[in-house]
């Protein structure tokens, strides 16, 4: 499987407050991140695949949803995970 808990807990504990904390927006949008990349990588093999592109429309859509939050609520980490992942708005 491409996504075990010790990748998760890498994720958390690089972009959020630590590998426990599984509740920051940081650590979901960045676990988000790495799921679209895989996604994205699988579709461009398998262009048919219509139930993992709506995952991975869905998949943004959360993605989205958690960045807009973060950017209401403090602007300063909203740019700083954008700019950590490489996430263009």
């Amino acid at each position: 499987m491409y996504l075990t808990s010790e990748i998760k807990k890498k994720f958390y504990k690089d972009f959020g407050k630590s590998e426990f904390d599984t509740g920051s927006a940081e650590g979901q949008i960045a676990l988000f991140t790495f799921r679209v990349k895989h996604l994205t990588g699988h579709l461009k093999i398998n262009k048919k695949d219509l139930s993992t592109q709506r995952s991975l429309v869905r998949l943004v859509g959360k993605r989205r949803k958690l960045l807009d939050f973060l950017k209401e609520k403090d602007i300063e980490r909203y740019r700083s995970i954008i700019k950590k992942l490489g996430i263009r708005k």
